[in-house]
This record gives C-alpha cells, sequence and structure tokens, in this order.
C-alpha cells in the first residue's frame, strides 16, 4: 500500500506504513507521549469517556422505571435470590421474564447495594454504554491509530438508538456490549493466533446468550469463517481453536440452562414467554426461530400468519430498505450507508495483503472483514424477521457501523492524495449530509434549520476535501472537520432530544416523533409508577397523536391478528382499534390503561397506572401473604409490585397468555392464603368496562389457550369486586359465600 501524502502528515501515525520510529530521549516529549502514544490521545480519550458518561447520565431519573416489566424483575431480585437466578417477575417466584436473567444481575445488585429507584436501577446500563465506547476504542486503535478510535467511539456513543438503550433498562444494553467485547477478542485473536483470545470470545458470546438467547449467536458465522482462514497458524490448529472456542461458549451459556431444565419445575418459577414451562421451548420458539418466522406462540402478535410468509405483520413490512424506513432510519441509520461505503473501500484497499493476518494490511482487512461480517449479517436478519422487531434491536449495529466508519475514514485519510481516495471521501460525505437532510425531514418541525445547515455544510466539507489536495494541510484539515459536524450533527441532536425527554414502556424510540413512525420525543406506552421523586416530562406538542396513530412504514394503523390475549385484533399501543366491537373496546381501553394516551394492548405494553389508595391497601398485612395481589399481565403487576414493594403475581405473564398458574394452582394458592388481592384494573384497562375479560389469555389459540380468562372469571364468580381509589379489588380472603375458598 502506498500514499502520496507524507506519513508524519496523516493524523494516523500507528497506520502510516513508512512512519519514522518514535523520538526518544528529550525529544520523545515534543510531540508524543510514552510508548510511542500522541501526547493529545490519552487526554483525547478521557474526553470521549466523560462526555459519553454525561450523555447517558444526564437527566437519567426522569424515566422512573423505564420499562416496568424489567425493572420489577430487578425489585424481585434484589429481595430474593432465587429470584434473582432464575429472573423471576416477582419475589414469590411465581413466573421469570421471557429472556434469561444476565441482563437482571447487574441492575438487582445495584438496587440490593443503594435502594430501589430508577437511578440505581438505570446507572449500570449507563456505565454499559461507556464500557462499550472503551472496547471499541480499544479494537479499533490496535491497527488503525488513536484518532481513527476516538471517531469509533464518537460515532457509537451519538447514535441515537445507543443514546436510548444505554438509558434504559432493557437487555439490550448488555448484548451490546459484550457483542463488542466478543469482536474485540476475535481481533486479538487473530493477530498472532492467540488461543487465549479465542477462548474469552467464546466466555462473551456465551454470556451474551444468558442476555438475549439466540441474537447472540447472529454475528457467529462471519466471527469463525474470517477465523478459520485468515489467523496465521496451520489449518488444524485453527480449527481446534474454533472448537475449544465454541465449547466455552457452551459451557459459558449453557450452565445455568441445565440448572434450569435440571431443577424441579415445581419448586422454580414458570418460564415465562413459554407454553410448556421449559427454556429450550422459549429459546427456541419465541424467542428464537420464532422471531425469524413469525411462528410465535403466545407472543403480541398473536403466533404464526395464516398461511406463513408474509411481510413482518404488525412489525412493519420487511425487505432491504428496513432499516432505513421511516421509524428504524432515525435510529441506527445515519452513518450506516457511510459504514457501507467504508466496508467496500477498506476491502479494495487491503485486497492484495496476504491471507494470513500476520502483517499490518492482513490485519486491516481482517479488521474489516470483521466488523463488516458482523454488521452485514446482523442487518440481513433485521431486515427480514418476520417476527417481533422493536426499532430499538439496532443497537447491535451501532458497534458495527461505528467501527467502519472510523477505520475506513482513516485508510482514505492516508489515501487522500490520490483522486480516488479523494473522490470516496468527499462523496461519502455528501451521501451522509444528504441521507442527514432525509431522516431530519421526516419530523415535522423538529429543528427546521438544522437540516439545511447540516446539508449546506456537507457540501461544502465534500467539495473541501475533493479538492484537499490542493487547499493544502490547514484548509484540508478545517473541511474535515466541517464535514465531521455535519455528519454528526443531526444524531447528535436526536440524541440530546432522547436525553432530555421521558422513555417507559415496552416499546421505546429514540429522538422525536417521525411521520410514518411510531413513538417519539417523550412518549411513555403504559403507565408505570415512577419513583418517588422522579420527574415526569410532558411530550411536546404532537407527540402523544402521532404515538396513537401508529402506522406502519407507511403510517397506516398496525393491525394485530386475534391470537392469544387480543380477541378480534388491536391497533398499534393506544392506537386504532382492529375488526369488530372487540377491536373498538381494546383502543379504548388502550388509552385507560395509563390514564389516558399511551398505553396498550390492555395495559400488557405499558400496565396501569397504579392507584395511590389501592397500593396502601395492598401494603397492609403484606407480610402475611406470598403476593400482595396478582394481576393478568406482567405490566399490570409491575406497576402495582413497584409502587407497594410488595410481590404482585403476574397472571399468565407478559402477554397475559402463558398458562401459569393453572386456574386449579390459582385456587390452590388462594386456598392456602398465599393471595390477597385481585386487581381488577389491569383487566379494566383492556377495554371491557369491570368485567374483566379484556384480557383473554391466549382465548381462542394457542396451547395456554383461556388460563387467565378462567382465572379471571372464577375471581369474579366467588368475590366481591371493591372499589379502592380509582382500582377495583378483589379481597381474595373473603369469598362470597363468607366461610372459605370455593373450588
Amino acid at each position: 500500500m502506498t500514499t502520496a501524502v507524507p506519513p508524519m502528515d496523516s493524523p494516523f501515525p500507528e497506520r502510516a506504513p513508512t512512519a519514522p520510529p518514535a523520538p526518544t530521549g528529550s525529544s520523545a516529549t515534543a510531540g508524543t507521549a510514552p510508548a510511542g502514544r500522541p501526547r493529545w490521545e490519552r487526554p483525547a480519550y478521557a474526553a470521549l469517556l466523560l462526555a459519553t458518561a454525561v450523555l447517558l447520565l444526564w437527566n437519567l431519573g426522569a424515566s422512573g422505571y423505564a420499562n416496568s416489566f424489567y425493572s420489577a424483575a430487578v425489585q424481585a431480585g434484589s429481595e430474593s435470590w432465587k429470584a434473582f437466578f432464575f429472573g423471576s417477575s416477582d419475589a414469590g417466584n411465581s413466573i421469570t421474564v421471557d429472556k434469561p436473567p444476565a441482563a437482571l444481575w447487574p441492575m438487582a445488585l445495584s438496587v440490593r447495594l443503594f435502594g430501589l429507584g430508577g437511578w440505581q436501577i438505570l446507572v449500570p446500563q449507563a456505565l454499559m454504554g461507556v464500557g462499550t465506547t472503551a472496547v471499541l476504542y480499544a479494537a479499533v486503535r490496535r491497527h488503525f491509530g488513536p484518532a481513527a478510535a476516538l471517531l469509533s467511539g464518537t460515532v457509537f456513543a451519538l447514535t441515537p438508538v445507543a443514546a436510548l438503550m444505554f438509558r434504559f433498562n432493557n437487555p439490550d444494553a448488555l448484548l451490546t456490549l459484550l457483542l463488542t467485547v466478543t469482536v474485540y477478542c476475535v481481533l486479538r485473536a487473530l493477530d498472532g493466533a492467540h488461543t487465549k483470545w479465542l477462548v474469552w470470545a467464546g466466555v462473551a458470546v456465551g454470556f451474551a446468550f444468558l442476555t438475549k438467547t439466540l441474537q447472540a449467536f447472529v454475528i457467529l458465522p462471519p466471527l469463525a469463517l474470517v477465523y478459520a482462514v485468515c489467523a496465521p497458524t496451520r489449518l488444524r490448529r485453527r480449527l481446534g481453536q474454533l472448537l475449544l472456542a465454541g465449547a466455552v461458549m457452551v459451557v459459558a451459556g449453557g450452565w445455568w440452562v441445565a440448572i434450569v431444565e435440571l431443577w424441579p419445575a415445581s419448586s422454580r418459577p414458570y418460564i415465562g414467554g413459554s407454553q410448556n414451562n421449559s427454556f429450550l421451548e422459549l429459546t427456541l420458539g419465541y424467542n428464537g426461530l420464532g422471531r425469524i418466522n413469525g411462528d410465535e406462540t403466545g407472543s403480541v402478535g398473536g403466533g404464526a400468519r395464516p398461511g406463513g410468509g408474509g411481510g413482518g405483520g404488525g412489525w412493519g413490512e420487511t425487505g432491504i430498505d428496513r432499516l432505513f424506513s421511516a421509524n428504524i432510519g432515525g435510529q441506527i441509520s445515519w452513518l450506516l450507508p457511510a459504514a457501507l461505503v467504508m466496508l467496500v473501500t477498506g476491502l479494495v484497499i487491503t485486497w492484495r495483503a496476504r491471507r494470513a493476518a500476520d502483517s499490518l494490511e492482513g490485519m486491516a482487512r481482517a479488521a474489516f472483514l470483521v466488523w463488516g461480517g458482523a454488521l452485514l449479517i446482523t442487518a440481513l436478519v433485521f431486515s427480514y424477521m418476520q417476527g417481533i422487531f422493536h426499532e430499538y434491536y439496532t443497537v447491535a449495529l451501532a458497534p458495527f457501523v461505528a467501527a467502519l466508519v472510523g477505520m475506513g475514514v482513516a485508510m482514505l485519510w492516508e489515501e487522500r492524495g490520490s483522486k480516488a481516495a479523494a473522490l470516496t471521501l468527499s462523496g461519502t460525505l455528501a451521501l451522509t449530509a444528504w441521507w442527514s437532510y432525509v431522516l431530519l425531514g421526516r419530523s415535522s418541525g423538529y429543528l427546521p434549520w438544522l437540516r439545511w445547515t447540516v446539508l449546506v455544510a456537507g457540501l461544502l466539507a465534500a467539495a473541501g476535501l475533493l479538492l484537499g489536495a490542493r487547499l493544502g494541510r490547514r484548509l484540508a484539515l478545517g473541511a474535515a472537520g466541517l464535514g465531521l459536524a455535519a455528519a454528526l450533527a443531526g444524531p447528535f441532536a436526536y440524541c440530546l432530544t432522547t436525553a432530555d425527554s421521558t422513555r417507559g414502556g415496552s416499546i421505546v424510540t429514540a429522538g422525536p416523533a417521525v411521520s410514518g413512525g411510531r413513538g417519539g420525543m417523550g412518549m411513555r406506552f403504559g403507565g408505570g409508577e415512577l419513583p418517588p421523586g422522579a420527574a415526569s416530562q410532558g411530550a411536546p406538542q404532537g407527540g402523544p397523536q402521532q404515538g396513537r396513530q401508529g402506522g406502519g412504514p407507511q403510517g397506516g394503523p398496525r393491525q394485530f391478528r386475534g391470537g392469544p390475549g387480543f380477541p378480534g385484533g388491536q391497533g398499534f399501543p393506544g392506537g386504532q382499534g382492529g375488526q369488530g366491537a372487540a377491536g373498538a373496546r381494546g383502543a379504548r381501553g388502550a388509552e385507560n390503561s395509563a390514564g389516558g394516551p399511551g398505553g396498550g394492548f390492555g395495559g400488557l405494553l405499558g400496565g396501569t397506572k397504579a392507584d395511590k389508595e389501592a397500593t396502601a391497601a395492598l401494603r397492609k398485612d403484606a407480610g402475611k401473604y406470598t403476593w400482595a395481589a396478582a394481576a393478568v399481565g406482567a405490566q399490570n403487576a409491575a406497576s402495582y409490585q413497584l409502587a407497594s414493594g410488595e410481590p404482585v403475581m403476574p397472571i399468565g405473564g407478559f402477554n397475559g397468555s402463558d398458562p401459569s398458574p393453572t386456574l386449579a394452582r390459582f385456587q390452590e394458592y388462594v386456598r392456602s392464603g398465599k393471595i390477597h388481592y385481585f386487581i381488577g384494573e389491569g383487566a379494566r384497562a383492556g377495554g371491557e368496562g369491570q368485567t374483566g375479560q379484556a384480557v383473554r389469555g391466549g382465548q381462542g389459540g394457542g396451547p395456554g389457550g383461556g388460563t387467565s380468562s378462567a382465572i379471571t372469571s372464577w375471581i369474579q364468580a366467588n368475590y366481591r369486586s371493591t372499589t379502592v381509589g380509582g382500582a377495583t379489588l378483589y379481597d381474595l380472603t373473603a369469598p362470597l359465600n363468607g366461610t372459605s375458598a370455593p373450588s
């Protein structure tokens, strides 16, 4: 590889192929730090981490408990080690969340140490974001220099969906950190065929599996293939190393699974999200292959599509352009086109390098193959998966995009003396400025001056980079700085908007509301109780309306079939009802579930707002019972559990469609005096008044059909309802016959 630019003119000295050795003696202090590091590197690196921490921690408490579904499990794990181990939704250990528990463990430990509150739950997530930035920096710096690493870290930190999810309590934060660690370890292993680093990669993937099951394995094919082909050692040893790393991965991710599967089902919580109380079923079905083919029995979408196939159902149209669509583009795609261009560019520049990763150019090519392979395979899976798909899943792409941008820009800057490199760098910047202009235009009334500023500044900088050889070093650096500012201005604005507003419920998006999308600035899909002292910021004008409209890629209402838990079908959270009277009732109930717009699916995606008087009633004599109350749906139960601090049983799990507990088991709990109240408000929020029939627990479909409905009907037939504040409570210790609990 050659360059027409003198090596010392490059801000990427570690990449310069003919750079002179680092100075020694007194001259070493003139321009470099010890060990050949530029003097500016450590302060710049510290500033990057500090700025990332400020962005992720600032106003963190505004979102309160964020996703109360996971916060309730965190609260339970902070009180019960058994709930901690299994990831139970409640300290009574009736049912687990529908994921393995690794993501809950750091948050539960934080709450054990510092008490229950929004900050205590979310700070570990924010620190994971800082950690991901640090790991990404280390991975890129090793072969592309500190400037490339700083650029990659900055791009990652300013990715809107990253600023969202590292301020939230979903499992995706830990998953993204572990995937980044995996890539780092594979790159370290490639640089010398080190078995130790490949084993550590296996450990990281194993724990990523315990975070979000099969999504952890998505990036494995390209990583394993690159190592098998490029590692600088003989083929037999490469294959042996991969087998060893695979075995370690199985152990790291399988020990918990083995314990759960071997543990007697009668003495552990039910596996939430499964229909047969099996974690393996959950892994291969609802949380695994079901996400790919859409066959997700018991899910929000209601299981497999009639006839199979389709285009994403209620989760948006599938296709190669999915990541650029209205509701997803602003989350992740700002620099996605640039990353793809940089991937191709990097491979072209390093194409003639030797196969083995035992040279500078060979490692550079291996890095592009690893980061690029991880990006492409994850993007393809996200683009075509037909099951449940949320916008925030795309946070997994953020480190891959950031690394490719940093590495590619570094190489092009080195080669900027050639016309091809200058044209590629300039064209990529112009493309990025235009795409930012498009994305900013999707949010009506959102900083209208910014989109034009970004476009004009980006095009001017692109022209400057194209003429960089003629302008001189200072003007070229000025054009590069202007271009960087233009490329990052849009996502930076989205990040600030995200940090300056509340995010809550099960479906969240970064930035403002967009045309044809869902959610947006200040949206809270459902209620959830804010912890004491937490701020509750209202949504700006247009926010709730945008969220209530729901809509698919073209802005139309998203319709869901009448599958488990959703008779007749419903619109999206707080949105349009489905067909017929049941759908209309669901639409009305979606607003009721949160005391206003923004709830959804009968409160299942956001939960009811816990009534203060009812919460006080739950606390009274709560120590006498295993569960202070029970409610249909985990979000409804979570709201009261977090407000009262007492265990609340979520009947039917997250969707109300899990067959847990059975009617017979629930009756046994009541006869044994283990449950004090049944909260009728969660059912009422579904949109059918006081009848409690809104959440039918899979009635009419799925193996778990009718469980929640049967329990609700039995309670209504045998216990009198009492209005306490704004809630409907059934005292399960006082049956209508006045003698004993009915059978």
